[in-house]
């Protein structure tokens, strides 16, 4: 027996074997507890969510506000964005109120939630529109796609899993998300089939399954039978010593599905031409079918095959439009527009400058209008048209690519064989032409970039903003903030300046904008700009200071460019008249003694 003993293998060599095979097996998802790591005690609050994971929802957005932003990047849908903004800030407002308020009206009155049902064809930016409002409010989001999930106790997705994604992307903070976005998006896919025989687990099963959510219910973050969710409420009791129950709760979290519906304008304009005289005739033009949608009622969506139920806790409902030829082309001159910004991203990874021509982007507006995929097909239609110069264009010596007419109807050996003058010629004729355009976008949207940012912005201001933005790859929102941000840098570095010399100096509006200019065009940093100043203006202020006890100096662009004359002329001006004082010191006396007289 002692001898068998011998031969057995130690509780570390087993803990370690045991490790290792778990690690090939499961990856570092899985670890094996033992009760010598037990337990670690750590505080957590009520919900179970670790201490100092953020704080609590404040939420101050207004609907124009909102709006104005989703403006920035989404063409048309005036009527989408402003009901989506509109009951997005509602529902999130109500929720921080409700929070502060001493006596809850919810809680008295029950509460309806705001869910949103979004209708539209494909391609017309319902999906980029809610990813854009929850980047916006930082609030935690999820997007599903409802014909992955089935009826909770089947083989499949089960859709509560898209609450314990809302905690992953909330890291692991509950009460963060228990405020957060759900997107379910292809929610049209499950309708109820009308022929179909026996259970439908993946459509009518899943509108059920989401009954409970879409108003109130507790979910559970362990996943009954599912062994990694039972070793991480093992992990986390070695932590917390403790057993309790996570669970969220999804009285706040704000639905919101959509869905194509393409057979949906035929039983709403079945419905509406039964009650009129005569036989309605076919819905065929788009501007039809958009404008039959708009009198969607609940009994249309019940006949299309949802439950009452489903249909009743999605009470807000919003209808995009289809996109036109000159819509696609709109949304490729924005100088937000993703796809553009993402094709310049693309040939910068190889050193490669690239412009486009208007007539091009209108020839791929056309090619993707075509396809009938909405804004989906324009990526299709920049890619058919670009691809061969990509793939030859990063083993050549260019670093500028002028997209025009011209060039993209010739072959890449064709414009490799094109001279170097002839290439500079046409990128700086689209250099310009871009920065001209985004220069009087900026103009256009002056006021509400202005209020949005909080900045002034002067016709200076704009045209550096337009020459920076023709020389980076950037979004407008990001190009404003950049320039608010060195316009406080600017009122640091007169603090600073005044901190270290004892020198209050005043850039005017001139000075500022030239500094920006710097800052931005010429690529100089503030630390050159604050060297220059100090050896520009520190000795010569210091000497008008010390004799004539002035302490505020007013820096203008002609002071930034001539810092001699500046100071001559200031020395000049100031001792002339502390000359002058000198001279009929009593003036000011005489005056005092005339006008008591």
């Amino acid at each position: 027996m002692k001898e068998n003993n011998e031969n057995l293998p130690n509780p570390k060599e087993i803990e370690k074997e045991i490790g290792d095979f778990l690690a090939k097996k499961f990856g570092g998802t899985v670890r094996m507890i033992t009760p010598g790591m037990l337990p670690e005690r750590e505080t957590v609050d009520e919900t179970g969510a670790a201490p100092n994971r953020g704080d609590k929802l404040k939420f101050n957005t207004k609907p124009k506000e909102l709006i104005s932003y989703l403006d920035e990047y989404i063409v048309k849908q005036d009527m989408a964005k402003a009901v989506l903004a509109t009951k997005i800030c509602t529902h999130f407002n109500r929720v921080t109120r409700s929070e502060t308020d001493n006596h809850k009206v919810g809680d008295m009155v029950g509460s309806i939630k705001n869910n949103v049902l979004m209708i539209g064809p494909t391609g017309v930016g319902k999906t980029y529109i809610i990813k854009l409002i929850a980047k916006k409010l930082g609030v935690p989001f999820v997007k599903g796609d409802a014909t992955k999930f089935s009826e909770t106790g089947y083989v499949g997705g089960d859709v509560e899993d898209l609450i314990r994604e809302l905690v992953r992307d909330a890291d692991d903070d509950i009460e963060r998300a228990q405020c957060g976005i759900i997107y379910i998006d292809e929610i049209d896919k499950i309708a109820a089939s009308r022929n179909l025989i026996g259970a439908d687990i993946s459509r009518t099963g899943v509108q059920r399954a989401l009954l409970k959510p879409l108003e109130e219910t507790e979910i559970d973050l362990k996943v009954p039978h599912d062994p990694i969710s039972m070793i991480q409420e093992m992990e986390r009791f070695r932590k917390t010593g403790e057993r309790d129950k996570r669970t969220v709760n999804t009285k706040n979290i704000l639905f919101i599905m959509s869905g194509a519906f393409g057979d949906l304008p035929q039983i709403v304009n079945k419905r509406l031409t039964k009650q009129a005289i005569g036989f309605g005739a076919d819905i065929t033009s788009v501007k039809e079918q958009t404008a039959i949608l708009h009198k969607i009622k609940s009994e249309d969506l019940i006949e299309y095959g949802f439950e009452s139920e489903f249909v009743g806790r999605l009470p807000v409902r919003s209808v995009f439009e289809h996109l036109t030829e000159e819509d696609l082309y709109t949304i490729l001159k924005n100088p937000n527009n993703p796809i553009i910004l993402g094709k310049k991203l693309d040939f910068a990874a190889y050193g490669i400058d690239i412009r486009f021509e208007d007539a091009v982007l209108r020839r791929m507006a056309r090619k993707a209008f075509q396809e009938n995929t909405g804004a989906r097909g324009l990526v299709s239609a920049v890619e058919s048209i670009l691809l061969p110069f990509e793939t030859q264009l990063p083993s050549a010596p260019i670093t500028r690519f002028p997209v025009t007419t011209q060039i993209i109807e010739r072959s890449v050996e064709a414009f490799l064989a094109s001279s170097e003058q002839e290439r500079s010629d046409a990128f700086a004729e689209l250099v310009l032409e871009e920065r001209e355009f985004v220069k009087a976008y900026l103009i256009a949207q002056k006021q509400t970039l202005a209020a949005k940012y909080n900045i002034a912005l002067t016709d200076a201001r704009i045209d550096t903003a337009a020459g920076f933005y023709s020389r980076n790859i950037i979004d407008i929102g990001h190009l404003i903030k950049q320039l608010k941000t060195h316009l406080d840098e600017i009122k640091k570095v007169e603090l600073y300046f005044f901190k270290r010399h004892d020198v209050n100096i005043v850039f005017v509006a001139d000075a500022v904008d030239y500094i920006i200019e710097q800052l931005l065009i010429d690529g100089f940093s503030l630390k050159q700009i604050y060297k220059k100043l100090t050896d520009d203006f520190e000795l010569g202020l210091k000497l008008i200071m010390e004799k004539t006890r002035k302490n505020r100096f007013f820096i203008s662009k002609e002071a930034l460019l001539e810092p001699d004359a500046y100071i001559s002329n200031l020395i000049k001006n100031e001792l002339s008249d502390l000359t002058l004082k000198e001279i009929d010191p009593g003036e000011e006396s005489v005056n005092t003694i005339n006008t008591r007289n």
